[in-house]
């Protein structure tokens, strides 16, 4: 049966981030997009632990009004961080309303605030020394649950070879407040839960990842479908080779 060391995994990533900027950035500053969430809030907290909290600075983006936007106010507070709040709808309705006279599709408008929160931690990552976390885990990369050239991107990614129950149990390993560990994930974009959209629980998903086992014949087919589906966000781009 597949284990995990939570405590191994953390010291091992905490170290991982600390050669990573040595390497790529010796003195920069970590920045990270923070929703309050556990993601955000892990990543946070690995790169505390790695480089300082001087050299970490949290980026909060609320589109309008963010129900939530308080877990992520706790997170900074809680890891003592430098933290910026930026609200994204004036930025939003302004690509909206100049976009050509189309009908703009229901996914164009879903993965707009994401491509644009990218955009903000880019300018602030440029602008203050710094390297952009990526917050994606491996149960979410693993069936395309992310906005290309959105929240799937960034510098160096601490948690992509993680699970969702693993990356809550490094969480606790850190010591993060339970709530923002067990916080229910929202997609932030349609108002869903993760689990709502994806039409099966991370739980599911995890142990077919992890031991190859899905009892509900459904659920595995549209796991390998969606896992097939979206690689190409995992691969760079092609390009043709003369």
């Amino acid at each position: 049966m597949y284990s995990f060391n939570a405590a191994e995994m953390k010291d091992r990533c905490v170290q991982w981030i600390r050669e990573w900027f040595e390497k790529n950035g010796a003195g920069c500053n970590a920045v990270v997009g923070i929703s309050g969430g556990k993601d955000s809030s892990v990543v946070a907290a690995l790169c505390v632990e790695a480089l300082g909290k001087d050299r970490v600075i949290g980026v909060l983006m609320p589109c309008g009004v963010q129900a939530d936007i308080d877990m992520a106010r706790k997170l900074v507070d809680f890891l003592g961080i430098k933290n910026y709040e930026v609200n994204i709808k004036e930025a939003l309705d302004g690509v909206l309303n100049a976009l050509p006279d189309i009908e703009i599709s229901t996914q164009s408008r879903t993965n707009l605030p994401p491509r644009i929160r990218m955009t903000v931690l880019y300018a602030v990552s440029q602008s203050v020394n710094g390297r952009v976390a990526n917050t994606c885990n491996l149960s979410e990369d693993w069936v395309g649950y992310s906005t290309r050239y959105g929240d799937s991107v960034g510098d160096f990614s601490p948690l992509s070879r993680f699970t969702v129950a693993e990356v809550k149990a490094i969480g606790r390993e850190l010591g993060l407040p339970e709530d923002l560990v067990e916080k229910v994930p929202i997609d932030g974009l349609c108002g869903k839960t993760d689990e709502d959209n994806l039409g099966f629980t991370y739980a599911v998903l995890d142990r077919y990842i992890r031991e190859g086992i899905c009892e509900d014949e459904a659920v595995k087919e549209r796991i390998d479908r969606l896992h097939r589906n979206n690689l190409f966000k995992l691969e760079l781009m092609p390009c043709f080779e003369p």
